[in-house]
């Protein structure tokens, strides 16, 4: 069963574990605690906490700003990807930002993540792209994908 609650600095400990197993530290996209704390100090921005038969499974980061929101982070466990702790997330933030005033929702991926076919068949689309944005091993770098969809 996933269970979904509202999270905030307390709960910042628990995101940077769940940062460390979720993402691939080759391409420096989880964020450092400081980074996180920051960005909940802002006005709009709130944090779920996903829990998969009461197991801390994931988290989502995300922000409305006038009528358009952003999914800053969403991170699952490896172990627990394809079971809808991700799913549920997503579809929390979009509610979320729909009740809050958001028409649209936006969020950025690196080009080559496998996440890019959840996202779509979730409904989102790409509407930009930053060439050059994240740096993975050696050195190479890849672009990063703007994707969005309405939530209206």
């Amino acid at each position: 069963m996933i269970e979904l609650s509202g999270g905030g600095t307390a709960e910042l400990g628990l995101v940077d574990q769940l940062m460390k197993r979720a993402f691939d530290p080759r391409f420096g996209e989880a964020w450092t605690r400081p980074q996180c704390l920051g960005m909940l100090s802002l006005p709009g921005v709130w944090l779920t906490i996903a829990r998969l038969n009461g197991s801390a499974a994931g988290f989502a980061l995300a922000r409305v700003i006038g009528d358009e929101a952003e999914l800053l982070l969403l991170a699952t466990l490896p172990e627990v990807r394809r079971l809808g702790v991700g799913g549920a997330l997503l579809r929390s933030a979009m509610e979320e930002a729909r009740s809050r005033g958001a028409k649209r929702l936006y969020l950025e991926v690196r080009s080559n993540n496998d996440a890019i076919g959840f996202y779509v068949r979730l409904g989102f689309h790409k509407v930009g792209q930053r060439r050059g944005y994240y740096r993975g091993p050696g050195g190479q770098l890849f672009d990063a994908f703007t994707l969005a969809r309405d939530v209206d």
